[in-house]
């Protein structure tokens, strides 16, 4: 198994949708900040992000769902995305990339309102206390969203754990963010969205063992500066 993950993670160095820069790269400026649709998908479709894609099965579902929309699915484990990102060469779906980085250094790679929406689907929940800070809806994260976000922008969240989903609907409303929806049990909420169409390898797990998902879409059209 550890020689298979090596030999993914070698192929993605040339895959042609895949980007893992350097730690030089990033302090010199990231060649495609700013320059998304410009310089790699070449049109002036949005731009939706999956963070932690882990396999990538919501980046490429989300882009064949919708060809008008551009996605970029972001993890630190290269090995996982391989999955996600060969699928997309297969396929030939063009309107889909992966970028291999930590969460936090979102601002590395994307300027102010170049993000049209995010993704967030099934994150280490970080239950601990002294580690609220790596949520991935604590504060510390959700100024970073805003800051590359166009106005009127979609936060969407999936998750099995009930204390996270709680924590999140708490940051929400400390924060009078618009919570736009929300369910503890997603596929018995009435809603009729992509959000029930594509399921992760963990989510389908999750549900197989008779565990219910939570989702929950937000904005930041709420919140007082």
């Amino acid at each position: 198994m550890a020689k298979k993950k090596l030999q993914h993670f070698a192929e993605t160095f040339v895959f042609k949708n895949f980007f893992q820069p350097s730690y030089n790269e990033l302090l010199s400026g990231f060649f495609l900040k700013g320059k998304w649709n410009k310089e790699y998908f070449k049109n002036d479709n949005p731009i939706i992000l999956e963070l932690g894609c882990g396999k990538g099965e919501y980046t490429v579902g989300l882009a064949k769902r919708n060809p008008d929309c551009n996605y970029i699915g972001i993890d630190i484990k290269g090995a996982r995305m391989w999955r996600g990102a060969k699928t997309a060469i297969e396929e030939e779906i063009e309107n889909v990339a992966f970028l291999r980085t930590h969460i936090y250094l979102l601002n590395y790679f994307f300027t102010e309102n170049e993000i049209s929406g995010i993704w967030i689907t099934f994150p280490d929940p970080q239950p601990q206390k002294p580690r609220e800070r790596k949520r991935l809806t604590s504060i510390r994260f959700l100024e970073l969203y805003k800051k590359i976000l166009k106005k009127g922008s979609i936060v969407h969240l999936k998750t099995d754990n009930i204390g996270f989903f709680d924590y999140t609907l708490e940051m929400i409303n400390k924060n009078t963010l618009n919570l736009i929806f929300s369910s503890y049990d997603v596929y018995n909420s009435g809603i009729k969205e992509e959000v029930i169409e594509i399921q992760t390898h963990y989510e389908k797990m999750f549900r197989d063992k008779g565990m219910d998902i939570c989702y929950l879409k937000f904005s930041f059209d709420g919140k007082k500066d």
